[in-house]
């Protein structure tokens, strides 16, 4: 496996299940809402974990790495960001109760680490044996970056989700929740619950979000463990972010140019740096910027949005279109 001992990936992997059920099994038995304080406390506890294994990869591993390591962390880590605002959005839109919101991220995210997983696998296979592909992720994530950027004032019509639309037409679907259960048996017949509904809506975002972010991590190392065990620790601290953040991440409105900006900035670095066949954009100077661009669309933000109380309903959601392009037609 890319020349790591077995053990490094097998203590990884241990490492990730135990806190997947510590989170679920036992931090959130007995409160299954999370209030923002406990959330706050649980992203610091995700940050220093993720710091704690960037010093063990920098000194077990390599100084080359611990900076790669670093990097696409903070990179998926920022990318994920722009997930907050399509849970909020969905969450928002379709009313589901705080008490089962926990309930479906942690579902969400448990899909969504076993899809990264195959599809960095994949990844790292087909850059190794057409290491040319560089090009195309390049030209990819450039290409997002600008689509994000365009998307960013639209509307989602919620409404008129296709994907909710699809899974209401072809399986039964009760009208209200029920509890926090995906399927229930009435009348002797199974149906899944809105809460499945969002379940699904929530995973295929986060495989749509996942084409762009694993992209722009092959800019920073081709190395697949420093690229998985980089993504999964943005992803597990993903939860308690949002928890963190739910009621505040309105005023973090401009962060998405920041982040658009970044997509394109990582496209550029790629295809420069794959074309010279050397690090002609070093790996620190790519942290300092995206960093530097990350804090001050964070620093605007705040600042534009001082007073605001109600969250801009602004945005991409997979299955919305937007509504200026449903009064075109």
């Amino acid at each position: 496996m890319a020349g790591y001992p077995i053990s490094f990936w097998a203590g990884f992997l241990a490492l990730v299940v135990v806190l997947l059920a510590f989170d679920l099994g036992i931090l959130h038995r007995k409160q299954p809402q999370i209030s923002a304080k406990n959330a706050l406390g649980m992203c610091l506890f995700y940050f220093a974990l993720a710091m704690v294994f960037n010093a063990w990869v920098y000194t077990r591993i390599s100084e080359q790495s611990g900076t790669e390591f670093l990097m696409g962390y903070l990179i998926e880590l920022s990318l994920s960001v722009d997930n907050l605002f399509v849970f909020l959005l969905v969450f928002t839109h379709f009313a589901v109760p705080a008490k089962y919101q926990h309930r479906v991220l942690f579902w969400g995210i448990l899909g969504a680490v076993v899809f990264r997983g195959v599809m960095i696998g994949l990844g790292t296979t087909v850059v190794k044996e057409f290491s040319d592909i560089l090009y195309l992720f390049g030209a990819f994530l450039i290409f997002t970056g600008g689509k994000m950027l365009l998307a960013v004032d639209s509307e989602p019509d919620m409404e008129n989700n296709r994907i909710m639309g699809f899974m209401r037409k072809r399986f039964r679907v009760t009208q209200d929740y029920h509890g926090d259960r995906f399927m229930v048996k009435q009348d002797g017949k199974r149906y899944f619950t809105p809460l499945f509904l969002v379940l699904i809506l929530i995973e295929i975002s986060d495989i749509i979000f996942a084409v762009d972010s694993i992209p722009a991590i092959f800019a920073v190392t081709t190395d697949p463990f420093i690229v998985f065990t980089s993504n999964i620790f943005a992803i597990l601290g993903l939860r308690s972010l949002y928890f963190a953040m739910a009621s505040i991440v309105h005023r973090f409105e401009y962060l998405k140019y920041g982040l658009s900006l970044v997509l394109v900035f990582i496209g550029v670095k790629m295809l420069v740096n794959h074309h010279y066949d050397e690090k002609i954009i070093a790996t620190d100077v790519a942290l300092l910027i995206t960093a530097a661009t990350l804090a001050i669309s964070i620093l605007i933000s705040l600042i534009k949005t001082r007073g605001h109380t109600q969250p801009e309903r602004t945005g991409w959601v997979p299955g919305s279109p937007s509504h200026s392009e449903r009064d075109e037609h």
